[in-house]
């Protein structure tokens, strides 16, 4: 059942040319703290000061990134489309801040890479089926006991070492001046050479560097001994020609490309690009460009201070890559050893969620995250639309805040509208759940339709287990962002709700929930 067809989100104008103007703070210490306008459905146009020209698009990516997703009124916008992300670089990013007593800028949290961070207890894909299984259910919302939290999650096939394609991999390092730090080259060289002990005898590796200039320092090899010697060689100075160590990256990738293999650039840097190509959008043309050679691009941050984390994370979007941010060989481990096949071996590309409300069923709504991850309704069946890719093992985890019609609960503030009348629609459906995706080397993509029950929300208890966990992260970058939607729920009730879980990274995030309540 069609349910109806959805607006575009309007982005507040107000915020825009706030940006414009410059009035946002753009270094790492302090995040914009400009309150954007509270889920504004129209705007007029923009009106800028005299000389002042309109945001870039890189500005307004930055804004998307800030603001929260607004509550939908599901009379109204019935679809909710955005594109899946397997990023978690925000969640070793903040916990670098916390460790450091520090709080992290409101546009380094980015939810969804937090509750992503973590692995889940989620069913395996079926052999022969789709390369992922779909997993849907609800629970009592942990900060608001009238609302719904709906969970739609996702798991990609596991491929063992053995399994996976040949690795084309070209190392591509950052070597200018502002690398020298210990937190930056000296931990990348540790970190590739990590990633070189795991590659197999029919893989080779290239190494590009730059800083004033871009260079080859490798030919592709598969001696693991001439790889690790070559990293051992470098050495920082000069500054940032990152544009132009891109161009060749790819150029050294498309030359030693390996038919039907891995064929990936890995980029380390701070994201500090000053010489040459520095303008982002003219980064991710350069990365777009090239992407369309089926060369993905895996991006890994590292360093403090002058860390550019917007920067880099807009590169992997740009790259069908991923981004994971290194703040340790804990962390070098986990992303390079642990989770190698997820990290190099895309199982499905463009893949894109659309969750359709029944407004009968369904009043209000909020996607939790995935701010700069929504699309259009109509972007959902256009194979043009770039969107996410999965790798092998991936999980992906969303949330929405659901409020049932003729419920006690209520996302918008009180009076903001009306009762919605009865609106057309089974009563015994909540909705339905699409995933439209490619294989690796297909362009149309495929369709996974579900429904959903509205017995998932109306029967909803509270949440156990891993649902109580992702629920507890979700609750956490809310707080960190300023927690507009959790009304009087505290550190302490996050903490609370993650449990006493036996899993060290676990363990690890209920210390950081104590780090930032000492820090409030």
């Amino acid at each position: 059942m069609a349910y109806g067809k959805a607006g575009l989100t309007v982005v507040s104008v107000a915020l825009a040319a706030a940006l414009a103007t410059g009035c946002a703070k753009k270094t790492e210490e302090a995040a914009y703290e400009m309150a954007p306008a509270a889920d504004a459905a129209a705007a007029p146009a923009m009106e800028l000061p005299p000389g002042v020209a309109p945001p870039t698009p890189a500005d307004m990516e930055r804004y998307k990134a800030l603001a929260q997703n607004p509550v939908k009124r599901a009379a109204d916008e019935r679809f909710s489309t955005f594109a899946v992300d397997v990023d978690t670089a925000a969640y070793a990013n903040i916990r670098r801040f916390l460790n450091q007593g520090r709080t992290p800028p409101s546009d380094a949290v980015r939810v969804e890479e937090m509750i992503n961070y973590f692995r889940y207890d989620l069913p395996k894909p079926q052999s022969g089926a789709q390369p992922f299984s779909v997993t849907s259910d609800a629970a009592v919302t942990p900060w608001n006991s009238n609302t719904r939290l709906l969970r739609v999650a996702l798991r990609g096939y596991d491929v063992d070492r053995a399994q996976r394609p040949a690795a084309n991999l070209v190392f591509l390092v950052d070597v200018s001046g502002s690398m020298s730090d210990d937190d930056k080259l000296p931990l990348v060289k540790q970190t590739l050479s990590l990633l070189a002990r795991q590659l197999r005898a029919d893989d080779k590796v290239s190494i590009v560097v730059y800083a004033g200039a871009a260079g080859v320092v490798l030919e592709p090899t598969a001696d693991r001994e001439k790889i690790e010697a070559a990293l051992k060689r470098l050495e920082a100075g000069g500054s940032t020609a990152g544009g132009q160590g891109i161009e060749l990256a790819y150029a050294v990738a498309r030359a030693n490309r390996i038919k039907d293999g891995i064929n990936r650039v890995i980029l380390a840097t701070d994201g500090d690009f000053n010489v040459g190509i520095s303008d982002p959008e003219k980064l991710k043309e350069v990365v777009e460009r090239n992407r369309d050679d089926g060369i993905t691009l895996t991006a890994l941050g590292f360093g403090q201070g002058n860390y550019s984390d917007w920067m880099m994370e807009a590169i992997a979007d740009a790259g069908n890559g991923n981004y994971a941010y290194i703040d340790g060989m804990n962390e070098a481990r986990k992303v390079l050893q642990d989770e190698l096949s997820s990290t190099l071996f895309t199982i499905a590309k463009d893949v894109k969620v659309q969750v359709e409300f029944n407004p009968a069923v369904v009043a209000e709504y909020r996607l939790i995250g995935y701010e700069n991850r929504v699309l259009a309704t109509e972007d959902f069946a256009n194979d043009k639309v770039d969107a996410g890719d999965i790798g092998a093992g991936h999980q992906v985890t969303a949330l929405y805040e659901v409020a049932l019609v003729g419920s006690k609960g209520t996302l918008l503030p009180q009076g903001r509208y009306a009762a919605a009348p009865a609106a057309a629609g089974k009563a015994d459906e909540l909705g339905f759940v699409e995933l439209r995706y490619k294989l690796p080397n297909e362009t149309t993509s495929k369709l996974i339709r579900q429904p959903l029950a509205a017995s998932l929300a109306t029967n909803a208890k509270p949440a156990q287990g891993d649902f109580a966990f992702a629920a507890a992260v979700a609750a956490f970058g809310q707080k960190l962002r300023g927690g507009k939607y959790l009304g009087q729920f505290s550190y302490a009730d996050v903490a609370r709700l993650a449990g006493e879980p036996r899993d060290f990274s676990r363990q690890e995030f209920v210390k950081l929930v104590e780090a930032a309540e000492a820090s409030h």
